[in-house]
C-alpha cells in the first residue's frame, strides 16, 4: 500500500508540473497527507488484529474521532490559545486533551482492556488526526506571497507533505498511542494507575509543545527519541507486569 500510494502521488506531482493544471492539486494533498496514517493502520489490520479491537471500531478511531478531534482542537485554540512562547505548549495541551477524550470515546463499549489494544487505538486517532492536519499544513503552504502578488507554490506543497510524511509515525500518532495505552493500563488497575493517564498526558503535551517550538531537524530527532522511550517501554511491558501477556487472558 505504500509503495503504490508513493508512487500515486509522485505521479500526480508529475502530471501536475508537466500541464499546470490546478484540479489535480488536492490529489497530492490528500495522497501525501493520508499516505503514512493509512498505511500504518492498515498495517496493524492485516498484521496483528485484535479481538478487542474490530475494524469498524479502527476506522471509526481514524476517521470520526481523527475529524471530530481536529475540530473541537481548532474549535477551543480558538477561545484559549494566546500569543507568546507557551503558545506552543497551550496548544499541546489542548490537542492532546482532545485525542484523549476521543480514546476514552473510541474505547466505550470495550469490556477487555490490554495495554497494547490501547496503544493501537490511541495511535489510529492520532493517525486520522494528523493525517487531516496535515492536508490543511499543506493548503496553506500552498499559497505563496511575495511582494503584492500571491503565487501558488506546488515545491512548498511537496517540501510540507515529505517533511510531515516522516515524522508523522513520530507526532500524533506516536503521542496517542502513549495516552491509550495508559488508559487502558490504568483501565485494568485501580488506585495510583490512574495517575498514569495524568503523567502520560502531561508528557506528551510538553513533547507536543516542544515539537511545535522546534525549527531544526536535530531537535526534532531529539523530541522523537523521548518519545520513543516511553513508547517501547508501554508496548514490551504490557500491563505493567514486565512481560507480554497473551492477548486472551483477562
Amino acid at each position: 500500500m505504500f509503495i503504490i500510494g508513493l508512487l500515486l502521488w509522485g505521479a500526480a506531482i508529475g502530471v501536475t508540473l508537466i500541464t499546470g493544471n490546478v484540479i489535480t492539486l488536492p490529489t497530492i494533498v490528500l495522497i501525501g497527507s493520508f499516505l503514512v496514517p493509512v498505511t500504518g493502520v492498515v498495517w496493524y489490520l492485516d498484521h496483528d488484529p485484535s479481538p478487542a479491537l474490530s475494524p469498524r471500531r479502527i476506522t471509526a478511531a481514524f476517521i470520526i474521532a481523527g475529524t471530530l478531534g481536529v475540530l473541537a482542537a481548532s474549535l477551543l485554540e480558538y477561545y484559549l490559545v494566546g500569543t507568546g512562547l507557551l503558545a506552543n505548549f497551550e496548544v499541546g495541551l489542548v490537542e492532546e486533551l482532545v485525542k484523549t477524550l476521543m480514546v476514552v470515546a473510541v474505547a466505550w463499549g470495550i469490556h477487555s482492556f490490554h495495554t497494547r489494544d490501547g496503544m493501537v487505538l490511541g495511535a489510529a486517532v492520532g493517525f486520522g488526526f494528523a493525517a487531516l492536519e496535515s492536508s490543511g499544513y499543506a493548503l496553506a503552504s500552498l499559497f505563496v506571497v511575495q511582494g503584492q502578488r500571491l503565487f501558488l507554490s506546488l515545491d512548498s506543497v511537496v517540501v510540507t507533505e515529505l517533511v510531515r510524511g516522516i515524522l508523522a509515525p513520530f507526532g500524533h500518532g506516536m503521542w496517542t498511542a502513549i495516552v491509550g495505552g495508559a488508559i487502558f493500563a490504568a483501565a485494568r488497575g485501580r488506585g495510583r494507575r490512574y495517575i498514569w493517564i495524568l503523567g502520560a498526558y502531561v508528557l506528551v503535551s510538553v513533547l507536543h509543545g516542544a515539537f511545535d517550538s522546534i525549527n531544526g531537524i536535530t531537535g526534532y530527532v531529539v523530541v522523537s527519541i523521548v518519545g520513543l522511550i516511553p513508547l517501547v517501554w508501554l508496548w514490551l511491558r504490557v500491563d505493567g507486569r514486565g512481560g507480554v501477556l497473551p492477548r486472551g487472558d483477562h
